[in-house]
């Protein structure tokens, strides 16, 4: 994080017009002017008139994303959902203040410090404003738990609260592993780490990374997980820009993992670190990439705090790959065309086609093992591309999800069923195997639908088609609200098809030759 102050002295003519234009408004505009406003909205207009990716947060915002990124905040230890403006607690964190102090899954929290948050439409950041804090302080909320009739009150200590950026963990086969990496944050590497040594001693003997959906965060946090599975003092990326020399990331650190088949699944939101830890990979030959193509977010942004504790974060530089490759999309200062990409990568066809992704022959370059083309210019192609299927989901479907009706409903359902659950299947296998979504869930989610006012175009019909994938759905968000990430992952991933052809590459004896192709 860097602070600083630009000296009068220093100031050139632009930025003295600046500071005139606000004297202006503040001494003859016709009415009480917002200065503060008018800062913050003219700040924010600097930055947009630069690049899509130099932004500005308020001090509230900025605390926040601090709080992410660094792996670590105050506070009371759950997890939570808002459904009809009430919070259902998912689950407590081992340990963490609320487990401690007797608050269980499937409560709900109607009230913090005597302020209700239950069926006021508050919004989740001010929920989570009111819960958070610093570590040591006292914090009171109010509980309703099924099968009492009276409100519960804790008086908890807010305690450090770890966030876990690798979220999921588990081998696959006897040889393979599985581990999900959702962004890149302080604590990254080492929870990276943690879970490679723990599969390790399981007999891992092959990896399928997981970065899909994984935005990116701390560049510094990929390229030390690209140490553990690139040879020692290998290029990893580096960084270039007018006013930032040439800078080179090499592979440090113990190599956990330099040998042995290794997968990297990817799609269309893995973005910035994500890309420089997949690029990395497809550079040195390392591994296959599968999925589809990234991103394309090849800019590195600084930090610049200021006084009110407010933040810019300025793109200083590009980042390239080993092989030079800068993968940051056109973006020409037309912030429509650049925010409508992904739309646009379905509406030509490129989710389903590899066909139709195009890269001009000026961009290409060879990988530094195997001198395999790759190409610059927009994202990480995959060595291995696998299709959006826009079949598998209706309508009705899309509707229901839009709506968030899916997601109420198990909610809903496990509330009034966490007991019976847990004593019908008390292991992941045994759900996965005996657990049927039955015509009365059908049915709570279909009424929730009606409640939402999502039709049925298609009528009886299209309801029926919907039926396979909306039970998969509903079965998996229960076993998510029951088991750990990594339990929910083994279910998930059975379905998901970036996953199946990721597993079958990774098993594959001869696995060098699948990348020359």
């Amino acid at each position: 994080m860097l602070s600083f102050v630009v000296k009068a002295q220093q100031m050139p003519e632009h930025i003295i017009k600046l500071m005139y234009a606000g004297n202006i408004i503040e001494n003859f505009y016709v009415d009480d002017a917002d200065s503060d406003k008018i800062t913050e909205e003219g700040i924010k207009a600097m930055l947009k008139a630069l690049d899509p990716h130099s932004t500005y947060t308020d001090p509230k915002e900025t605390k926040s994303l601090l709080e992410q990124m660094e792996g670590s905040f105050g506070g009371i230890g759950i997890q939570f959902n808002i459904v009809s403006d009430t919070l259902y607690v998912i689950q407590t964190t081992t340990n963490g203040p609320s487990e401690r102090a007797g608050i269980l899954p499937g409560d709900k929290i109607v009230a913090v410090n005597d302020t209700a948050i239950a069926g006021v439409k508050m919004e989740r950041a001010d929920i989570m404003t009111r819960l958070r804090g610093e570590k040591g302080t006292a914090v009171k909320v109010d509980v309703v738990r099924r099968g009492i009739d009276r409100v519960l009150n804790f008086n908890l200590i807010r305690d450090d609260i770890s966030t876990q950026t690798v979220d999921a963990a588990y081998m696959i086969d006897k040889n393979c592993g599985y581990i999900r990496i959702t962004s890149f944050g302080a604590k990254t590497h080492g929870e990276f780490v943690a879970k490679l040594d723990s599969l390790k001693k399981q007999g891992m003997k092959n990896l399928v990374l997981d970065l899909s959906g994984n935005g990116g965060g701390y560049l510094t946090a990929a390229v030390g997980i690209a140490g553990e599975l690139i040879d020692e003092a290998k290029l990893v990326v580096y960084t270039e820009g007018k006013k930032n020399p040439r800078y080179d990331y090499l592979s440090r650190g113990e190599g956990k993992f330099r040998k042995g088949n290794l997968v990297v699944i990817v799609d269309e939101t893995s973005a910035s670190a994500s890309e420089i830890l997949a690029g990395a990979v497809q550079d040195w030959d390392r591994g296959i990439i599968v999925g589809r193509r990234t991103f394309g977010k090849g800019l590195v942004q600084r930090p610049f705090q200021l006084p009110d504790g407010s933040m810019i974060r300025l793109t200083i530089a590009r980042y390239y790959t080993p092989t030079g490759r800068c993968i940051q999309k056109p973006y020409d200062n037309d912030s429509v065309k650049y925010e409508d990409d992904l739309l646009n990568r379905y509406n030509s066809g490129e989710m389903t086609s590899a066909d139709k992704i195009h890269f001009p022959d000026s961009l290409k370059t060879y990988t530094l093992r195997l001198q395999r083309p790759v190409y610059g210019g927009g994202g990480i192609m995959p060595d291995y591309f696998v299709p959006v299927d826009t079949m598998r989901y209706t309508k009705y479907h899309r509707a229901l999800a839009a709506k968030g009706c899916i997601i109420q409903t198990s909610l809903h359902y496990i509330d009034e069923n966490r007991e019976k659950l847990a004593a019908e299947y008390p292991t992941i296998d045994d759900f996965e195997a005996r657990f049927e979504v039955d015509d009365a869930l059908v049915e709570m989610l279909r009424q929730q639908g009606v409640k939402d006012s999502v039709k049925i175009e298609g009528g009886e019909e299209e309801f029926q088609r919907s039926l396979p994938e909306l039970k998969l759905q509903l079965k998996q968000l229960v076993a998510r609200d029951l088991w750990n990430m990594s339990d929910f992952m083994k279910l998930y991933n059975k379905n998901n098809d970036i996953f199946k052809k990721a597993y079958e590459l990774v098993k594959e004896k001869k696995f060098e030759k699948l990348m020359i192709k």
